[in-house]
């Protein structure tokens, strides 16, 4: 039975209270972001090739706004989907923070110390807050991947800005070097198969209830 306008607009409003899931989950994040016993590096030859460019911490920092704003409106556009897509979104979280706890990554970051202006103002910020731990996958990549995927509900107009912003991001994390490219890759593929996992658990779902 087809909802009305105003009963899929309460409903869509009630669906946003599973968003708090996404801040109760990053508690873990502070708790692991310190290093451990043993941490690693996934630095390659490519990584040294790839230069620092400062500038791209705008888009670094605009992955937060846009990850909440992006979900907000799947949870209007198709509420299947954003379900699909957070739920595929706290699974990658989970498995990120099994491999901080298990396999710790590092990265090593530009002394940045001596130089001035705005944009290196944001990135001595962002450095400040974020130590150079949690690195392998890359939630930044994770994130902005499955809003890429979740997003393709939309007309074919927005879902090329969305796509085009998410990869953006993903870009900026090896040119704020907040991470290597080991760790795009890794964000990427948690990112797929958790989308997959969650979309055969919707269509299950929805399958039993129809029997």
């Amino acid at each position: 039975m087809k909802l009305s306008n105003h009963s899929y607009t309460k409903s869509a409003w009630l669906s946003l209270i599973w968003l708090s899931a996404v801040p109760i989950l990053n508690i873990f994040y502070g708790v692991l972001n310190r290093p451990g016993d043993h941490v690693n590096s996934l630095a390659t030859s490519l990584d040294h090739m790839i230069p620092f460019v400062p500038s791209f911490i705008i888009l670094y920092v605009l992955w937060y706004p846009f990850i909440t704003g992006a979900l907000i409106a799947l949870a209007f556009k198709d509420k299947r989907t954003y379900f699909q897509t957070l739920i595929a979104l706290c699974s990658g979280l989970v498995i990120s923070y099994i491999f901080f706890a298990l396999f710790q990554t590092a990265i090593d970051r530009p002394d940045i110390r001596n130089e001035k202006g705005f944009i290196y103002t944001m990135v001595s910020y962002i450095y400040s807050q974020d130590q150079p731990y949690n690195c392998f996958p890359s939630i930044h990549v994770l994130t902005s991947y499955l809003i890429l995927r979740g997003t393709r509900v939309f007309r074919r107009a927005i879902w090329a800005m969305t796509s085009t912003l998410s990869i953006l991001i993903m870009v900026s994390t090896v040119l704020v070097k907040q991470h290597v490219a080991a760790d795009i890759a890794g964000g990427i593929l948690v990112g797929e198969l958790c989308f997959r996992l969650a979309g055969i658990a919707r269509i299950s779902i929805s399958s039993h209830k129809m029997e």
